[in-house]
């Protein structure tokens, strides 16, 4: 038998609608809070202006529309966990995924580590990367920058051309393409395949499929 030889060393993966199905809980969750601050957006104008991104980038958006400050804290943090608690769930397939996947991993995301703690626990998915989860918090620039996937990297000891990065948002694609590594972007989330066509990556749909599309390439 041929023994196939794996093109990445370390696949890593984005936490929010590809680990956890969280996207479109907090989008549900910001149309409202939104509406109820004085910006009334469509969940399209959240995902494009606000998916991927950090949410001290959010929350500075945010204030500057409105030209105050706000309480993220008590505005959305408290909200997100209330519905979290109730509805959160490991992104169908990825386990089972996860569980065929032969090369180390780690998390590198836009959240809070604070956040991250929380949803992975819920979910069942901490244990699988706990010590390996890195946030745009450690880094001077979040997505669409490549520095979260740069310092994942360095901290697990490989190239950036050995990295692979499994991602749902067009900032994350871009942040990845930018740091140099293979990029596989999932359109079973809220944003669209043809969006995230972005030349260089590979668009799949499926979580199951995951492992066999890492070693498509």
């Amino acid at each position: 038998m041929r023994r196939t030889v794996s093109p990445f060393d370390l696949v890593i993966f984005d936490c929010d609608g590809v680990l956890v199905d969280s996207e479109r809980l907090a989008i549900r969750i910001e149309e409202e809070i939104l509406a109820e601050l004085g910006w009334p957006l469509t969940e399209q104008d959240i995902v494009e202006r606000f998916v991927g991104r950090s949410a001290s980038h959010m929350q500075g958006e945010i204030e500057l529309y409105l030209g105050r400050r706000i309480d993220w804290e008590r505005e959305f943090e408290t909200r997100y966990r209330e519905v979290f608690e109730r509805e959160l769930e490991p992104v169908p397939g990825v386990v089972e995924a996860l569980d065929l996947i032969g090369e180390a991993t780690c998390v590198a995301s836009s959240g809070s580590h604070e956040r991250m703690q929380f949803t992975l626990g819920i979910t069942g998915l901490l244990a699988r990367f706990q010590g390996r989860i890195f946030s745009a918090d450690d880094v001077e620039h979040g997505k669409p920058a490549p520095d979260i996937f740069l310092h994942a990297a360095t901290h697990m000891g490989v190239l950036p051309g050995r990295c692979a990065v499994v991602e749902d948002s067009i900032s994350g694609v871009m942040a990845a393409l930018a740091a140099g590594m293979a990029v596989f972007a999932y359109a079973g989330g809220v944003t669209s395949a043809s969006r995230l066509s972005l030349e260089g990556a590979v668009v799949f749909d499926d979580m199951r499929e995951l492992p066999e599309v890492l070693h498509s390439r």
